[in-house]
């Protein structure tokens, strides 16, 4: 499935994946030998362009954060390409892909486990620095208290380690670790899912003010819609390894037309349930189909409330339904 829109082809455009897979395999028989593969990613097609965040939300084992840890080959592909300022990294070697990394941090899940215990503040954030040789000595320190206080930590707590901190906190020091070299894509693997709500409004924030400032690109990962839609530009939605629907915030809460997507939506809490009706309310069964045995059809068909016989049969297509607004759904909702 490849999209064929003009705007992804532009000179805006900072990353594209084309075909992106990970296959895990799955030890069995005698010698433990592998005929069985967990389709984590399976073909996924997706640009992000320069300045804008791209919001990649699904439930969990959707392969959202294995995309992530994929682009920036944390983990290797198993097909596909990921092409970053016009070029090719799948097949660049360690050496060249430590080049690369100095353009695309990540920012992780856990703020605690992310953060080496044994280190101090001011040697986590400075890593980064001296990994890549980008400053020492005074020059070094100065860099340190200028990230420190960018995203809004206090310079006196250079010397206390990460058990120290609050997660919010915490939180805050891997986000300055991801500033130090200057990145032109941060990839945000669920960076607020551990954290309180009152805090994930402070990370947020702090997120698109440095955005703003060093006109930096996101990918934001996460499971919750809220987040998603406060933070993100563009929204692609994934299912059992597949993107099933992309588009823009707007369009994509406005005219939501993949079933899996509106139940998604549905499944967000409200402080007061008169705002919604009822009705239309989308509720998802647990049939979960087996990722190492997907169905040849469309792999959401056992959950969803409108399937028909072609949907067991025949796998729908990744296609514009309405303007840069994509959909896997032979059947998608018309609203």
């Amino acid at each position: 499935m490849t999209m064929t829109n003009e705007t992804e082809t532009n000179h805006d455009c900072l990353l594209r994946i084309e075909g992106l897979k990970k296959y895990f395999p799955i030890p069995s028989g005698l010698f433990g030998k592998s005929k069985q593969f967990l389709k984590a990613v399976d073909g996924v097609d997706l640009f992000v362009k320069k300045g804008e965040t791209l919001g990649i939300v699904g439930e969990s084992g959707c392969g959202k954060s294995t995309t992530g840890n994929t682009i920036l080959r944390l983990l290797e592909p198993t097909e596909g390409k990921i092409v970053f300022e016009g070029k090719d990294i799948t097949r660049l070697s360690e050496r060249g892909m430590q080049k690369i990394r100095k353009d695309i941090q990540m920012v992780f899940q856990d703020p605690f486990s992310s953060l080496n215990p044994r280190m101090r503040v001011f040697d986590i954030i400075a890593e980064p620095l001296r990994t890549h040789k980008a400053a020492k000595g005074r020059v070094l320190e100065e860099k340190i208290f200028e990230l420190m206080e960018t995203v809004g930590l206090d310079r006196s707590f250079v010397r206390r380690y990460p058990h120290e901190f609050s997660g919010g906190q915490r939180q805050r020091i891997g986000i300055a670790r991801a500033l130090a070299l200057k990145p032109k894509l941060i990839i945000c693997d669920e960076p607020v899912s551990a954290l309180d709500v009152s805090i994930q409004a402070q990370i947020l924030n702090l997120l698109l003010e440095l955005q703003k400032k060093f006109n930096l690109t996101y990918i934001f990962i996460a499971h919750g819609i809220p987040a998603v839609k406060y933070i993100s530009d563009r929204i692609a939605v994934m299912y059992m390894g597949e993107v099933v629907e992309l588009a823009g915030k707007e369009e994509l809460f406005s005219h939501t037309m993949h079933p899996y997507t509106s139940g998604l939506i549905s499944a967000v809490p409200l402080p007061d349930p008169t705002l919604r009706e009822r009705n239309n309310r989308i509720l998802l069964e647990e049939d979960f189909p087996d990722q190492t045995n997907l169905p040849k059809g469309c792999r959401f068909y056992s959950r969803c409330p409108f399937r028909k016989d072609k949907c067991k049969e025949e796998k729908p297509l990744f296609r514009e339904v309405r303007k840069e607004h994509v959909v896997s759904c032979h059947y998608p909702i018309i609203q």
